[in-house]
Protein backbone atom coordinates (compact mmCIF):
# COMPACT_ATOMS: atom_id res chain seq x y z
CA UNK A 1 0.00 0.00 0.00
CA UNK A 2 1.54 3.05 -1.26
CA UNK A 3 1.47 5.99 1.32
CA UNK A 4 2.07 9.87 0.42
CA UNK A 5 5.59 11.48 1.06
CA UNK A 6 5.58 15.10 1.49
CA UNK A 7 8.06 17.73 2.36
CA UNK A 8 12.25 17.47 2.38
CA UNK A 9 13.47 15.14 5.13
CA UNK A 10 15.04 15.23 8.49
CA UNK A 11 18.47 13.71 9.25
CA UNK A 12 15.96 10.57 10.50
CA UNK A 13 14.73 9.90 7.59
CA UNK A 14 11.18 11.69 8.46
CA UNK A 15 9.34 14.77 6.70
CA UNK A 16 7.90 17.11 9.32
CA UNK A 17 6.97 20.57 8.41
CA UNK A 18 7.68 22.58 11.45
CA UNK A 19 5.13 25.40 12.76
CA UNK A 20 5.26 28.44 11.60
CA UNK A 21 6.09 31.64 13.48
CA UNK A 22 4.87 34.61 11.67
CA UNK A 23 0.85 34.12 11.75
CA UNK A 24 -0.39 37.77 11.11
CA UNK A 25 -3.71 38.31 8.25
CA UNK A 26 -4.47 40.41 5.14
CA UNK A 27 -7.75 41.63 5.81
CA UNK A 28 -9.98 43.50 2.99
CA UNK A 29 -10.68 46.02 6.01
CA UNK A 30 -8.45 49.03 5.42
CA UNK A 31 -8.10 49.64 8.59
CA UNK A 32 -6.69 46.00 9.64
CA UNK A 33 -2.63 46.17 10.24
CA UNK A 34 -2.31 44.55 7.16
CA UNK A 35 -4.59 45.58 4.60
CA UNK A 36 -5.04 44.20 1.04
CA UNK A 37 -3.35 46.52 -1.48
CA UNK A 38 -2.55 46.10 -4.80
CA UNK A 39 1.57 45.73 -5.28
CA UNK A 40 2.18 46.05 -1.40
CA UNK A 41 2.86 42.63 -1.15
CA UNK A 42 5.35 39.67 -2.45
CA UNK A 43 4.99 36.16 -2.15
CA UNK A 44 8.56 34.35 -2.01
CA UNK A 45 8.50 30.17 -3.33
CA UNK A 46 10.55 28.19 -4.73
CA UNK A 47 8.88 26.09 -7.41
CA UNK A 48 9.82 22.44 -5.95
CA UNK A 49 8.17 23.29 -2.88
CA UNK A 50 5.26 21.84 -2.37
CA UNK A 51 3.42 23.86 0.02
CA UNK A 52 4.60 26.74 -1.91
CA UNK A 53 3.03 25.55 -4.97
CA UNK A 54 -0.34 25.69 -3.10
CA UNK A 55 -0.11 29.26 -2.42
CA UNK A 56 0.90 29.76 -6.16
CA UNK A 57 -1.47 28.24 -7.68
CA UNK A 58 -4.16 30.04 -5.89
CA UNK A 59 -2.62 33.31 -6.86
CA UNK A 60 -2.73 32.30 -10.48
CA UNK A 61 -6.68 30.68 -9.83
CA UNK A 62 -7.86 34.13 -8.49
CA UNK A 63 -6.56 36.40 -10.98
CA UNK A 64 -3.39 37.94 -8.32
CA UNK A 65 -0.73 38.00 -10.31
CA UNK A 66 -0.74 41.50 -11.39
CA UNK A 67 -1.71 42.24 -7.70
CA UNK A 68 0.72 40.09 -5.40
CA UNK A 69 4.49 40.03 -6.97
CA UNK A 70 5.97 36.77 -7.34
CA UNK A 71 9.56 36.39 -6.18
CA UNK A 72 11.11 33.14 -7.21
CA UNK A 73 14.14 31.24 -5.11
CA UNK A 74 15.99 28.42 -6.90
CA UNK A 75 18.30 27.13 -4.81
CA UNK A 76 19.50 25.32 -1.15
CA UNK A 77 21.83 26.09 0.76
CA UNK A 78 22.51 24.36 4.24
CA UNK A 79 18.43 23.91 4.67
CA UNK A 80 18.29 28.06 3.48
CA UNK A 81 16.78 29.10 0.16
CA UNK A 82 18.14 30.89 -1.61
CA UNK A 83 19.41 33.04 -5.18
CA UNK A 84 21.61 30.72 -7.22
CA UNK A 85 23.12 34.02 -9.66
CA UNK A 86 22.23 32.24 -12.41
CA UNK A 87 20.55 34.65 -15.08
CA UNK A 88 16.68 35.60 -13.22
CA UNK A 89 17.59 34.10 -9.89
CA UNK A 90 20.85 37.14 -9.10
CA UNK A 91 19.56 37.95 -6.06
CA UNK A 92 16.31 39.26 -4.10
CA UNK A 93 14.38 41.88 -6.30
CA UNK A 94 13.58 43.84 -3.37
CA UNK A 95 16.05 44.45 -1.46
CA UNK A 96 19.34 42.38 -3.38
CA UNK A 97 20.15 39.61 -0.24
CA UNK A 98 21.03 36.19 -1.83
CA UNK A 99 19.25 34.56 0.53
CA UNK A 100 15.81 34.18 2.77
CA UNK A 101 17.74 34.45 5.78
CA UNK A 102 18.74 38.39 5.21
CA UNK A 103 14.98 38.88 4.58
CA UNK A 104 13.68 37.08 7.75
CA UNK A 105 16.42 38.98 9.68
CA UNK A 106 15.15 41.88 8.27
CA UNK A 107 11.85 41.39 9.50
CA UNK A 108 13.35 39.78 13.08
CA UNK A 109 16.80 40.41 13.69
CA UNK A 110 18.22 37.79 15.79
CA UNK A 111 15.81 35.36 14.61
CA UNK A 112 16.61 31.78 14.96
CA UNK A 113 14.09 29.64 13.71
CA UNK A 114 13.60 28.44 10.38
CA UNK A 115 13.33 30.29 6.83
CA UNK A 116 10.14 28.69 5.23
CA UNK A 117 8.56 29.01 1.86
CA UNK A 118 6.12 30.64 1.01
CA UNK A 119 6.89 33.85 2.89
CA UNK A 120 3.96 36.69 2.28
CA UNK A 121 6.22 39.76 2.77
CA UNK A 122 4.50 43.25 3.37
CA UNK A 123 6.95 45.92 0.92
CA UNK A 124 5.43 48.81 3.05
CA UNK A 125 5.88 47.35 6.84
CA UNK A 126 9.02 45.87 5.57
CA UNK A 127 8.14 42.33 7.78
CA UNK A 128 6.95 38.99 6.78
CA UNK A 129 3.12 38.44 7.58
CA UNK A 130 2.89 34.85 7.27
CA UNK A 131 4.58 32.00 5.90
CA UNK A 132 2.24 29.21 6.78
CA UNK A 133 0.42 27.71 3.30
CA UNK A 134 -2.94 26.97 4.43
CA UNK A 135 -3.56 30.67 6.00
CA UNK A 136 -2.14 32.38 2.91
CA UNK A 137 -4.39 30.55 0.33
CA UNK A 138 -7.44 31.02 2.35
CA UNK A 139 -6.26 34.98 2.26
CA UNK A 140 -5.94 35.31 -0.97
CA UNK A 141 -9.61 33.73 -1.64
CA UNK A 142 -11.47 36.15 -0.77
CA UNK A 143 -8.95 39.36 1.26
CA UNK A 144 -8.43 40.81 -2.52
CA UNK A 145 -11.57 40.52 -3.78
CA UNK A 146 -12.18 44.14 -4.27
CA UNK A 147 -9.10 44.13 -6.45
CA UNK A 148 -10.31 41.44 -9.46
CA UNK A 149 -13.37 40.67 -10.98
CA UNK A 150 -16.15 39.94 -10.34
CA UNK A 151 -16.06 36.55 -11.68
CA UNK A 152 -13.40 35.65 -9.86
CA UNK A 153 -14.85 36.94 -6.68
CA UNK A 154 -15.28 34.24 -3.82
CA UNK A 155 -18.03 35.77 -2.88
CA UNK A 156 -19.79 35.68 -5.97
CA UNK A 157 -19.35 32.21 -6.53
CA UNK A 158 -21.36 30.62 -3.68
CA UNK A 159 -21.07 26.81 -3.69
CA UNK A 160 -18.99 27.00 -6.18
CA UNK A 161 -16.42 28.69 -4.22
CA UNK A 162 -12.62 26.98 -3.47
CA UNK A 163 -13.99 26.96 0.17
CA UNK A 164 -17.81 26.78 0.23
CA UNK A 165 -20.00 27.18 3.81
CA UNK A 166 -22.07 23.88 3.36
CA UNK A 167 -18.76 21.67 2.57
CA UNK A 168 -16.32 23.31 5.17
CA UNK A 169 -16.43 20.55 7.41
CA UNK A 170 -15.95 17.84 5.28
CA UNK A 171 -12.84 19.90 3.57
CA UNK A 172 -11.33 20.36 6.99
CA UNK A 173 -11.97 16.48 7.82
CA UNK A 174 -10.08 15.72 4.59
CA UNK A 175 -7.10 18.10 5.19
CA UNK A 176 -6.50 15.99 8.82
CA UNK A 177 -5.93 12.76 6.84
CA UNK A 178 -5.17 13.29 3.51
CA UNK A 179 -0.87 13.74 4.00
CA UNK A 180 -1.13 10.63 6.63
CA UNK A 181 -3.13 8.13 4.72
CA UNK A 182 -2.39 5.86 2.06
CA UNK A 183 -3.36 6.54 -2.28
CA UNK A 184 -5.62 3.37 -1.69
CA UNK A 185 -8.06 5.69 0.54
CA UNK A 186 -8.10 8.60 -1.80
CA UNK A 187 -8.70 6.14 -5.22
CA UNK A 188 -11.55 4.83 -3.22
CA UNK A 189 -12.93 8.41 -2.36
CA UNK A 190 -12.56 9.26 -5.76
CA UNK A 191 -14.96 6.39 -6.25
CA UNK A 192 -17.92 7.55 -3.85
CA UNK A 193 -20.89 9.00 -5.31
CA UNK A 194 -20.31 12.70 -5.01
CA UNK A 195 -16.59 13.02 -4.82
CA UNK A 196 -15.71 13.05 -8.71
CA UNK A 197 -14.51 14.80 -11.06
CA UNK A 198 -12.81 16.87 -7.95
CA UNK A 199 -12.61 15.62 -4.57
CA UNK A 200 -15.94 17.08 -3.24
CA UNK A 201 -18.11 16.98 -6.78
CA UNK A 202 -18.23 18.64 -9.67
CA UNK A 203 -16.66 21.98 -8.05
CA UNK A 204 -12.60 22.42 -7.60
CA UNK A 205 -12.12 23.55 -3.54
CA UNK A 206 -9.62 24.37 -1.31
CA UNK A 207 -9.47 20.04 -1.16
CA UNK A 208 -7.88 19.92 -4.73
CA UNK A 209 -5.76 23.05 -4.14
CA UNK A 210 -4.14 21.55 -0.92
CA UNK A 211 -3.82 17.51 -2.34
CA UNK A 212 -2.57 18.17 -6.20
CA UNK A 213 1.06 19.73 -5.67
CA UNK A 214 1.65 15.96 -3.67
CA UNK A 215 0.19 14.08 -6.54
CA UNK A 216 1.81 16.23 -9.15
CA UNK A 217 5.07 15.05 -7.43
CA UNK A 218 4.70 11.59 -6.59
CA UNK A 219 5.61 9.53 -9.93
CA UNK A 220 8.29 11.90 -11.12
CA UNK A 221 10.18 12.58 -7.44
CA UNK A 222 8.44 10.62 -4.67
CA UNK A 223 8.78 7.24 -6.79
CA UNK A 224 11.72 7.40 -8.09
CA UNK A 225 14.18 9.36 -5.41
CA UNK A 226 12.51 8.49 -2.39
CA UNK A 227 11.88 4.84 -3.73
CA UNK A 228 8.36 5.01 -2.91
CA UNK A 229 8.06 2.98 -5.62
CA UNK A 230 5.44 -0.21 -4.80
CA UNK A 231 2.80 1.44 -7.46
CA UNK A 232 2.90 4.62 -9.82
CA UNK A 233 -0.29 6.56 -9.91
CA UNK A 234 -0.62 6.73 -13.66
CA UNK A 235 -0.55 2.70 -13.95
CA UNK A 236 -2.15 1.64 -10.47
CA UNK A 237 -4.93 4.62 -9.39
CA UNK A 238 -7.00 5.21 -12.24
CA UNK A 239 -9.10 7.58 -10.30
CA UNK A 240 -6.50 9.75 -9.02
CA UNK A 241 -4.73 10.08 -12.00
CA UNK A 242 -7.34 11.04 -13.87
CA UNK A 243 -8.39 13.51 -11.20
CA UNK A 244 -4.70 14.76 -11.48
CA UNK A 245 -4.76 14.86 -15.29
CA UNK A 246 -7.73 16.79 -15.25
CA UNK A 247 -6.57 19.47 -13.51
CA UNK A 248 -3.45 19.67 -15.03
CA UNK A 249 -4.81 19.99 -18.50
CA UNK A 250 -7.72 22.37 -17.78
CA UNK A 251 -7.10 25.52 -19.38
CA UNK A 252 -10.39 26.76 -19.15
CA UNK A 253 -12.28 29.87 -17.25
CA UNK A 254 -12.57 26.64 -13.95
CA UNK A 255 -8.99 26.81 -13.60
CA UNK A 256 -8.48 30.90 -14.70
CA UNK A 257 -6.77 30.12 -17.71
CA UNK A 258 -4.78 26.71 -16.73
CA UNK A 259 -3.85 27.82 -12.92
CA UNK A 260 -2.37 24.00 -11.74
CA UNK A 261 -0.34 23.52 -15.50
CA UNK A 262 1.19 26.90 -15.15
CA UNK A 263 2.76 26.44 -11.54
CA UNK A 264 3.34 22.73 -12.23
CA UNK A 265 7.25 22.43 -13.20
CA UNK A 266 7.93 18.87 -13.39
CA UNK A 267 11.57 19.20 -13.83
CA UNK A 268 12.23 21.66 -10.72
CA UNK A 269 10.13 19.06 -8.67
CA UNK A 270 13.16 16.24 -9.61
CA UNK A 271 15.85 18.66 -8.75
CA UNK A 272 14.37 19.58 -5.79
CA UNK A 273 13.76 16.34 -4.00
CA UNK A 274 17.29 14.78 -5.92
CA UNK A 275 19.19 17.42 -3.36
CA UNK A 276 17.29 17.57 -0.70
CA UNK A 277 18.19 13.94 -0.78
CA UNK A 278 21.76 14.42 -1.50
CA UNK A 279 21.70 12.24 -4.80
CA UNK A 280 23.90 13.02 -7.39
CA UNK A 281 21.38 11.81 -10.38
CA UNK A 282 18.41 13.19 -11.07
CA UNK A 283 15.89 11.02 -12.50
CA UNK A 284 14.92 11.87 -16.17
CA UNK A 285 12.09 9.90 -16.32
CA UNK A 286 9.22 8.45 -16.10
CA UNK A 287 8.30 10.07 -19.60
CA UNK A 288 6.13 11.72 -20.24
CA UNK A 289 6.03 14.17 -16.85
CA UNK A 290 2.03 13.95 -17.20
CA UNK A 291 -0.14 11.60 -19.03
CA UNK A 292 -2.53 13.24 -21.74
CA UNK A 293 -6.20 13.17 -21.06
Amino acid sequence: MATITHDYAEPDGHFRRKPSAFRSAISADPTFPFPAEKDRYALYVHLGCPWAHRTNIVRSLKGLDDIIQLILLDDRVNEVWCFSGKPGFEKDPLYGFKSLKELYEKAEPGYTGRYLVPTLWDKKKETIVNNESSEIIRMFYTEFDALIPPELRESTKGPQGLFPQELRAEIEAMNEWVYDTSLDRLEEHLGQPGHHPYLFGENITEADIRLYPTIARFDVAYFTIFRCNLKMIRYEYPRLDQWLRRLYWDESERTNGGAFKKTTYFDEFRKGYASATKSPVIPVGPKPDILPL
